[in-house]
């Protein structure tokens, strides 16, 4: 039988079998129950096993960091968040959600901070929130993570990436979205961020850090990565700056927003 390594409270590596898995899922839906109507629709079975994940299969920190999720969602609301509520935030399409995917069908959000257009560090916030809602959403049912894809072109310090933003944007990513993200790949950063990523990245925790990665689009070696998620010529075509167009981009989030809202209204009411 396949077998897994974990980390065990004592500190020393355990081995944990898909037999232990799922009676550790069990063991953590027991803990949570009972579960209100909106809470039970988001702790599915594969939303219990990424916190487990993240939690090195530890029933009690899964638990604890589930019901801090639950809190959040039950407060922060993100799945009722609309286009309308983040339009002005995303204007300029300093984050969107891609048309296409990687080669395994995961949602790609291009980032890119030269086109930021405001100062609000909730705005910021809950526009990514916002996206990474709907790369979610559009997620084939195989897969779970998404691909951040954060193009440095034409930017400077003049439009400074604020490290508040962004160590709130990584306490939302690491402690509501566990398991989320494939990969953070930053493309051609100029010298002056790795002074910014040295400040921010005790900000994250050890797994998520290891899945952020620097690409030089001249460094045949930096680019494996890239050639391995993405087919030929895919890359050039995600960073065309013409890319994102407002009209259609709205378009397709107000459709999406229907789509979804309607679903869960469904789910809802099959229960």
């Amino acid at each position: 039988m396949k077998r897994f390594m974990r980390r065990g409270g004592s500190g020393q590596d355990e081995s944990t079998s898909h037999t232990d898995e799922n009676a550790r899922v069990k063991d953590l839906r027991t803990a949570l129950e009972p579960l209100s109507e909106r809470d039970g629709h988001y702790a599915t079975d594969a939303c219990l096993r990424r916190y487990l994940r993240a939690r090195s299969w530890n029933v009690k920190k899964a638990e604890k960091m589930l019901r801090d999720t639950l809190a959040w969602r039950a407060s922060y609301k993100p799945e009722d968040i609309r286009w309308e509520d983040v339009a002005k935030e995303a204007e300029t399409g300093k984050v969107y959600r891609a048309a296409t995917v990687d080669k395994q069908g995961r949602s790609v959000l291009v980032m890119r901070p030269a086109k930021q257009n405001t100062t609000s560090r909730e705005g910021q916030v809950k526009q990514l929130v916002y996206s990474m809602e709907n790369a979610i959403a559009n997620l084939p049912e195989d897969q779970e993570e998404m691909i951040w894809l954060v193009d440095f072109k034409n930017w400077s310090m003049t439009k400074p990436i604020s490290i508040k933003t962004t160590q709130d944007a990584a306490h939302v990513l690491q402690r509501h979205y566990p398991e989320r993200l494939g990969y953070g790949i930053l493309i051609n950063p100029p010298h002056i961020f790795e002074t910014f990523w040295q400040v921010v990245k005790p900000f994250l925790d050890a797994k998520t850090a290891r899945k952020v990665k620097f690409v030089y689009t001249n460094d045949p070696a930096s680019m494996q990565l890239v050639n391995e998620l993405f087919d030929a010529g895919q890359l050039e075509e995600l960073l065309k700056e013409d890319n994102f167009n407002l009209e259609e981009y709205s378009k397709q989030m107000r459709q999406d927003d229907y789509k979804f809202h309607f679903h869960r209204k469904l789910a809802d009411a099959s229960v």
